[in-house]
């Protein structure tokens, strides 16, 4: 086990990590303290892609004082020349004594190089302290790095007996304020939000962050086979999913109101896998899927999700009423599709409740397959 004095440091970089969540894509969120004679003298974290990592903001702040330091880092400092160039040999040009790391980058191209480099160099180096907590707030880049999908998050708002909307389609508000100010702080803290072209155009969305200080939009996604979006459409402009079946005038309407269309593959729907793929091949590593109740089904039915985030509101909407997710019917309990409850919380967002879940073990997810050259 690592030292009380070392965990508690680590828990320091954790909350500088955080600091870049939802700005750093393709990036993973990495945190950075410096420590000379027992006291933090310097701190930092990863912002932006493209920037300095958490490492380089760190020494920078340290200054002269670097050398003979410790370091406390989240990730594994990378071996690499990417957009920057390797924070392992910055570390030991600065003439850090000792380095300390949370997670060991997952990429099979670059997993512990630049332990081995640093180590090479006679850097005291530790591995794996806080090891589950830095693993976790990295677990959409981990999926994103190893398998070439970006992470999805499915979130619906709905009435205690499964609606999420009226007979007549009325949905505002299912649920209270607080749960709506959730949901918008997933927008700011994910990459890309995702809906159908059904809720587009009857709900209209801006599908902007509001109420969040600082907040950031994500990214805007419509599936939308047959580019039906009207180009006057409040979430534009957007990446707008469609089939080859889509009328390139209408396609051409799209792309002039700001919009990017990306080509997927499918007949008559838009193939959700190749989607995933082409968001991440934009970058884009964590996906917040709003709905409606046709995607929502179609994500769940493949097996194409990695969380759900479902607010339950008290409320009873009755038979009539619009279910959240479109599946087909089971015939038998057994064919029901499971589920593992993450957390249920009825205290935050009272009266509402948000029940947390993830697949159940065994069920099947997005595949592994391949591997993505590091963007850092």
């Amino acid at each position: 086990m690592a030292p009380a004095r070392d965990e508690r440091l680590m828990g320091l970089a954790l909350i500088e990590a955080e600091r870049g969540r939802g700005r750093t894509h393709p990036n993973p969120v990495v945190g950075a303290v410096v420590v000379s004679g027992g006291r933090v003298i310097a701190r930092g974290h990863h912002a932006q892609a493209g920037g300095p990592h958490a490492e380089i903001v760190a020494l920078r702040e340290a200054g002269a004082r670097a050398r003979g330091a410790e370091i406390y880092v989240t990730l594994e400092p990378h071996d690499h020349h990417g957009r920057t160039p390797p924070c392992s040999e910055a570390l030991i040009a600065a003439g850090v004594a000792r380095v300390v790391i949370g997670s060991i980058d997952p990429n099979p191209l670059v997993r512990g190089r630049g332990v081995h480099r640093m180590r090479a160099a006679g850097l005291e180096v530790v591995i794996g302290v806080q090891k589950v907590n830095c693993d976790s707030i990295n677990e959409s880049w981990f999926k994103f790095i190893t398998t070439g999908f970006p992470w999805v998050h499915l979130k619906a708002a709905i009435t205690l007996d499964g609606k999420l909307a009226t007979a007549s389609g009325d949905s505002r508000w299912v649920t209270g304020p607080a749960s709506r100010l959730r949901v918008h702080q997933l927008r700011d803290q994910l990459d890309a939000v995702l809906v159908g072209i059904g809720t587009a155009i009857a709900d209209n969305p801006r599908l902007t962050v509001r109420g969040v200080p600082g907040g950031r939009d994500p990214i805007r996604v419509v599936v939308d086979s047959l580019a039906r979006l009207s180009p006057r459409a409040r979430l534009l402009p957007a990446l707008v999913a469609c089939t080859s079946r889509a009328p390139p005038a209408r396609v051409r309407r799209l792309e002039k109101a700001g919009s990017i269309v990306l080509r997927c593959r499918g007949a008559e729907r838009v193939d959700l896998e190749d989607l995933l793929r082409q968001l991440a091949g934009r970058g884009l590593t964590s996906l917040l899927v709003e709905g409606g109740a046709a995607l929502h089904g179609s994500f769940l039915a493949q097996g194409l999700w990695d969380e759900l985030s479902l607010f339950v509101a008290p409320k009873l909407a009755g038979e009539s009423a619009l279910s959240w997710a479109g599946l087909p019917g089971s015939t038998s309990m057994k064919d029901a599709l499971p589920l593992r409850i993450q957390s249920v919380d009825s205290a935050t967002f009272a009266p509402d409740l948000l029940l947390r879940a993830r697949p159940a073990r065994g069920t099947r997810s997005t595949a592994a397959r391949g591997g993505r050259t590091p963007p850092r």
